[in-house]
This record gives structure tokens, sequence and C-alpha cells, in this order.
């Protein structure tokens, strides 16, 4: 035992080492082919879950699933960011590393302004997170996270199911403790702390839903017309794009257990391939809550054409809740700070757009906020090519008998390193009196879609061929009234 913690250590030191030697701690000229220019990326190697978000003395934190050492997931660290509005983020040194209980996994952070964990006098943040074993440490900072403490009486909770992690912490104000939500196989468990440190079983959710595999849940207050309500959300396998996608729950949450009162088929967060792990900041201002995912899928995400890094964070999104038809539905805005990004616009307004017509002829760019809105007609399908170049595109369809918003990368450019890859993916989109506004964001290597304002959102990779910069608006087997575009151009939030 004492040789295998012997190796263990000299295996973590060797890197550490690498890391402080060789892994960059800013931002280089972040202009590599495919490097998004207004989404969050490690400057090197490789990033899945975002972890810890927690707002704190004016800065939001970002921490991250990161493998120092190369593109590949491996020993996992938590890697660290930092922001003042969710655009421009500072490379911090990593915050976590693997001890002699093993690498660092998924989980949450948060601010124990009042020392109830007896670990930060004053105040400061207190990390909860997932080893490998799928036991759970804590450690702390105060220092606003610029250097992190490990508890010496890790683990504070020991595995209790082989699958036993990503645990989301926050403070529940009506009972006086500290609630956690973690993932338990097929399952999610809530335990109540006074301190950060004693844990107590206090429910399970999910059980009886037969939906395999749950990971990196979160638990979360929404207000609608004055009335309170909860969502749980969590990562689950079989999404409708397949792989793994987010699915949420609204309900009622008494502090102790949370009733779902969905029915119906299952509610996604977004019907695209790519966004997974996503969590929520604990503590933003305004009483916001703001979203974020790893915006990638475990099905070919070690094999996407990529480097110096591997991975990205989609936009972050503003979460409401909006009454529908068919019950509440939680939307999604692309965060309002992104306005900052805009350069100067070109603008089109009532247009009949016919079949062979490209009024975009000439219009380009590789990293674009689209706004359009329009008035259904007599065609089957209406929509977008960006990132073309008329050999290739990522097409952006509306279906209008089938009331389907659609995504295709079948042929978007680089589709052959993982056979998951290519395809065409989709979600209902009802028209409001007769119309569609289509919200789209194109960053290089992503594409996200919102329709109707956030009620459904898609968000898909794709690797173009290079100089793929041009847009098509096209109408087919029939005519559609374009009421407005907006096509502006994004800076980096990198120079």
């Amino acid at each position: 035992m004492a040789l295998r913690r012997l190796i263990c250590v000299t295996a973590i030191l060797l890197v550490q080492n690498l890391t402080i030697a060789g892994a960059p701690l800013h931002a280089q000229d972040y202009d590599e082919r495919f490097r998004p220019q207004f989404h969050f990326s490690p400057a090197a190697n490789w990033v899945n879950d975002p972890n810890g978000l927690v707002y704190a003395d004016g800065q939001y934190h970002l921490f991250y699933q990161y493998n120092p050492a190369g593109l590949t997931s491996g020993p996992m660290h938590w890697g660290h960011a930092t922001s003042p509005d969710l655009l421009h983020w500072t490379h911090q040194p990593i915050a976590l590393y693997p001890d002699e209980i093993g690498p660092i996994w998924s989980g949450g952070a948060v601010v124990d302004a009042d020392n109830t964990s007896g670990l930060v006098p004053g105040g400061g943040l207190i990390a909860i997170f997932s080893f490998q074993n799928q036991s759970q440490g804590i450690a702390f900072s105060q220092d606003s996270g610029e250097t992190w403490t490990k508890y010496e009486g890790n683990p504070v909770l020991p595995a209790v199911a082989r699958d036993f992690r990503d645990p989301k912490v926050f403070w529940h104000a009506e009972t006086g403790q500290w609630v956690m939500i973690i993932a338990a196989g097929d399952r999610v468990q809530i335990y109540h702390s006074p301190n950060l440190i004693d844990w107590q079983l206090a429910s399970e959710f999910g059980a009886n839903l037969a939906a395999g595999l749950w990971e990196v849940p979160d638990l979360f207050p929404m207000t609608l017309d004055g009335e309170a309500h909860w969502v749980l959300m969590a990562s689950l396998g079989n999404a409708p794009a397949g792989g793994g996608g987010v699915r949420y729950f609204v309900g009622d949450f008494d502090g102790a257990t949370f009733t779902s009162k969905a029915t119906g088929a299952p509610l996604w967060l977004d019907y695209g391939p790519d966004n997974y792990a996503g969590t929520t900041w604990n503590d933003a201002p305004d009483d916001r809550r703001l979203y974020i995912g790893w915006m990638s899928n475990w099905a070919y995400a070690q094999e996407t054409p990529t480097s110096p890094w591997r991975g990205a964070m989609t936009l972050p999104r503003e979460l409401t809740l909006r009454q529908t038809g068919e019950g509440l539905r939680l939307v999604q805005a692309p965060a309002a700070e992104l306005v900052q990004l805009r350069d100067t616009p070109q603008r089109w307004s009532d247009v009949v757009i016919e079949p062979g017509q490209n009024l975009l002829d000439g219009v380009t760019g590789t990293s674009l906020e689209i706004v359009a809105e329009f008035e259904l007609g007599s065609a089957d399908f209406v929509g977008l090519k960006v990132l073309s170049d008329r050999e290739h595109s990522t097409d952006i369809i509306y279906n209008v008998g089938l009331s389907n918003l659609l995504i295709s990368r079948l042929n978007s450019g680089d589709t052959g390193f993982n056979s998951a890859f290519a395809g065409i993916y989709q979600d209902r989109l009802e028209p409001v009196e007769g119309r569609i506004r289509l919200h789209i964001f194109v960053d290089r290597s992503s594409v996200e879609v919102f329709g109707n304002d956030g009620l459904s959102v898609m968000t898909s990779q794709v690797f173009p061929p290079d100089g793929a910069d041009q847009l098509e608006l096209f109408a087919k087997d029939g005519d559609v009234r374009l009421v407005s575009l907006e096509i502006y151009p994004l800076k980096s939030a990198w120079r």
C-alpha cells in the first residue's frame, strides 16, 4: 500500500511539473483553425465538464475538467478561468490537482460567507468535488479562488454507488442548511449539511424513470408570474440527437424532497448533439439563472480535429420559465452581455424570398450573430446555409409542413473522423401567428440556434473547410416573406 501511494504521488508530481513548465496560463493568439472566438476554450489541451460555477468578488468563476498533459481525457484537474462579464476570460493557474486519493472529477463551488465550515474565517470559497474513486472531497480558498487547500479530512462522503459523483451544492435559506444534489447511478440523491463537511441523506429522485446513468445534476429555484418553481437538471444518455444530453424536470422542492410536475415525453434542454454536462452559476447577480455546458459529445469528443486544444463551452445562457400550451418549459436566451461583441450590422426587411434567389450573395463571415424572422408562405422549407464554400455548408432548415427546426452537418466539412459525427438533428417548433424567429450564433466551429426566443435550442460543432465563410438564405418549393434580418459580425473576445 505504501509503495502504491508513493508511485501515485510521484506520478502526480510529474504531471504538476509538466503543467508548471509547459501549460500556457495566458491566451495565445487564439486564431488557430477552428478556434472559437467568443466561446470559452482552454489555451491548450483537453477540457470537458464545467465545474464550480460561482460568482464572487465581482468575477464569474469557471472551473472545468482539464487534462494539462494532452488532447484526450486523462488524470483530471480543475482548470480555472475568471471573467467580469462571461465573455472575456482570464486563464488562472490550475485550481485542483490530483492527490493521493486520486484525480479530481466534477463538482460545484459555493461562497461560505458565514464560515459554516470553520475553514474560511471571514468567508471564502468552498469547492465540493468527486474523486475518481467516487468519494467526495472539499477544498477551500480565502483569496477569491487564486489558491486552494484541500480539507485534511477528505473524503467527506464515501462512495455509496458505483457511479456516485458530480455534487452540486447550494444554500437553502428556508431550512438554514446546505443542500447537495449528486448523481448516484440510475438516480440522484439529495443530502443536507450544516457545515459542508457532515452530510446526511434526505431523499432520492429518478429511480423509477429507467433513464440510465445520471451525471452532473443541478437543482435551482425559478419564479414565473410570482409563483415559485424548482428545476432539476441532469445529463443523461439516449438524448434526441444521440449520445448524451441535458434533461430537465419542473416541480417543487421543500428543502428535502423534489417532486416533479412533468408529464408526457422527456424534456431536453437542447436538441442538438453538443450540449452536455451543463450546470448553472451559484450567486449570479440580480438572481439571474445563468447556464453553460460542455460543447461536445462523448461519442466523438476525443477525436475532433482541433489543436492545440480540444473542447469548448457553449455560449453562456440565461434560463427562464415560460408557460406553454403543453406546460411549463425552460427557455434559453444568449447572455445579454454578448451584445458587447457586435460590430456594424447589415439589415434587411420585408423581402419575399423565392427559390433560386440568395439575398445574402456576397455576405461572408465565420463569427456571426444572425437574427431572422420569417412569415411562412407557400414554401415547404426555409433556412440558411452558413460556413459555406458552395460545396460544403452547415444548413439550418425549417420544415414548414412538419413544424420542425433542423440542423444538418452531413456536408459541413470534416465529418470523417468519427462515424457518429455526421447527422441531421431536429426539434419541433410551432410557428407563432404564422411566423418563426431564429437567433443564430456562428463561431468558426460551432452553430447554436435559438428558435422562437429560446423555446427550441440546438447546439452543434462543425469543422468546415478553409475559406468556408459564405452565407445563403433560401426557400424551397414556394416563397416566404422575410420580415426582418440582422447579421452582426462578432468581434473576438480574446483580443
